[in-house]
């Protein structure tokens, strides 16, 4: 029977990338984005809430884009895997961390300054060379009025 390792997230960075580059000359980004989910308590009534933190990597090309666009308190959505590493700390203790491994990155709301309105977000995937930009549903004066159905 197959398997699957899939995460699938939206939170805000809780601080500016980490860029670093493997022997190779590949460059890898490090993130930590924040998420939180709220709630209210059933006995007091009160707001709860609960933040969760993620590790993220990410690996050539989208870890050139993630290190130049992404800044504290982005909002992003990333798709991924998730990868336990084990380690010897300075200590000599043995210890496990678990991370995602970003395959997807796209930056949710608008850039900083005002240079963008939300409209063009950067999305990409293992692959792509080039951010691509969401696609505006088409409208009324653009629909063909010579369709046969």
């Amino acid at each position: 029977m197959a398997s699957i390792n899939k995460v699938i997230l939206i939170g805000n960075l809780g601080r500016d990338p980490e860029n670093r580059y493997l022997p190779s000359g590949e460059q890898v980004t490090s993130i930590a984005v924040a998420t939180t989910e709220s709630w209210k308590d059933k006995t007091t009534g009160e707001k709860q809430s609960l933040t969760e933190w993620h590790r993220i990597s990410f690996f050539g090309k989208l870890a050139e884009i993630a290190g130049q666009y992404l800044k504290k308190g982005s909002q992003v959505y990333i798709e991924g895997r998730l990868r336990t590493r084990k380690y010897t700390d300075k200590a000599g203790v043995e210890r496990y961390q678990t991370e995602i491994i970003a395959d997807t990155m796209q930056m949710l709301g608008s850039l900083q300054d005002g240079q963008s309105t939300g409209r063009n977000e950067y999305a990409e995937q293992t692959g792509r060379s080039q951010p691509t930009q969401r696609k505006t549903p088409p409208t009324a004066d653009m629909l063909d009025d010579d369709i046969p159905f």
